[in-house]
């Protein structure tokens, strides 16, 4: 695997993430469990954003110091479109989050606890696919036209399945559960399971918990093929991965009470996965280059959100 990353950069980046998330912890939980307000959210989500754009500027400047300018351009830009790519398929995670936690009645001041369990998971699982599907794709080059064409078909499904409210009730992890775990009737404060009458029963804070860890499992695997067709280094991969994970939680706090006001936004989704899709399948018989890749997912998003702010989601009459 060919890679820019060498012990000291990957050593860099794994402190940083460390100390990013203790601070996270502490400052964003300061003071307990308690309701996130828009505002706090809204510094929270700029400054991880600024976070991983002055990441990315110590790392266009170490390349061009190491590798030269046309190098440290090359790095800068693949970071900047895997970050973009990533920071908008998580708005789609953070949707799906808010139904869960909507459905479920998770209270308020529980809500942080299940992001941060749910933001620990997406970062390891994707770790883990971004070094096998790396490993992968350096001995099976063909791989490349399978991820492909599981974007682009996945874009097509989601296009079809935008506007549509999916069922939890259909949900095979949360059936399974309903049929062989004993599941108490209301939340029992933090505690994911308790022991009555010598029986051991579960809480509805356990069950959300799994749903999330259940979705965070599928949006990694829609997600990480995605940020391959940007670029196959896995350290950029990783980086930017993780650097748009880190957000997560503030991010759900903030669109929280707008979800409705992006409601174009999955169709915006399903053209960007169907465009990666493309670039990924067409790698060998035309490169599209970085710049024009980043241009478009740019334009695709920012389209989608202007359209969906200016013609509001109608109000449904039987509301």
């Amino acid at each position: 695997m060919e890679t820019i990353g060498n012990p000291w950069l990957w050593a860099g980046f794994g402190g940083l993430v460390v100390i990013a998330l203790l601070v996270d912890l502490v400052l964003m939980r300061h003071g307990g469990a308690h309701k996130v307000t828009f505002k706090e959210a809204t510094w929270w989500s700029l400054g991880w954003i600024a976070l991983a754009m002055v990441f990315n500027g110590a790392l266009w400047w170490y390349v061009n110091e190491t590798a030269g300018l046309v190098e440290a351009n090359r790095v800068g830009l693949e970071f900047l479109t895997g970050y973009l790519v990533e920071k908008a398929l998580a708005v789609d995670n953070i949707f799906v989050f808010l139904m869960v936690m909507t459905y479920f009645a998770v209270p308020e001041e529980q809500r942080q606890r299940v992001l941060v369990i749910g933001i620990l998971g997406a970062i390891v699982l994707r770790s883990i696919l971004i070094f096998a599907g790396a490993a992968l794709l350096a001995k099976f080059h063909w791989l490349l036209y399978v991820f492909g064409a599981f974007l682009l078909l996945t874009g097509i499904k989601m296009w079809f399945a935008a506007g549509q409210e999916p069922d939890l009730e259909k949900n095979p992890a949360l059936r399974w559960m309903r049929n062989h775990l004993k599941l108490t009737d209301g939340y029992r404060g933090a505690a994911l399971s308790v022991r009555e009458n010598g029986v051991r029963w579960y809480t509805p804070l356990f069950v959300v918990l799994v749903l999330i860890g259940v979705t965070d499992v599928i949006f990694a695997v829609d997600s990480i093929p995605a940020i391959f067709a940007i670029t196959s280094d896995p350290f950029i991969v990783l980086t930017s991965n993780v650097f748009a994970v880190l957000g997560l939680r503030a991010m759900f706090f903030l669109l929280a009470g707008m979800a409705d006001r992006f409601h174009l936004l999955p169709y915006g989704l399903a053209v960007v996965l169907g465009f990666i899709g493309t670039k990924m399948l067409l790698i060998d018989v035309y490169k599209i280059p970085v710049p024009w890749a980043l241009g478009t997912v740019a334009a695709i998003l920012g389209i989608t959100v202007a359209l969906s702010l200016a013609r509001p989601q109608k109000a449904d009459p039987a509301a």
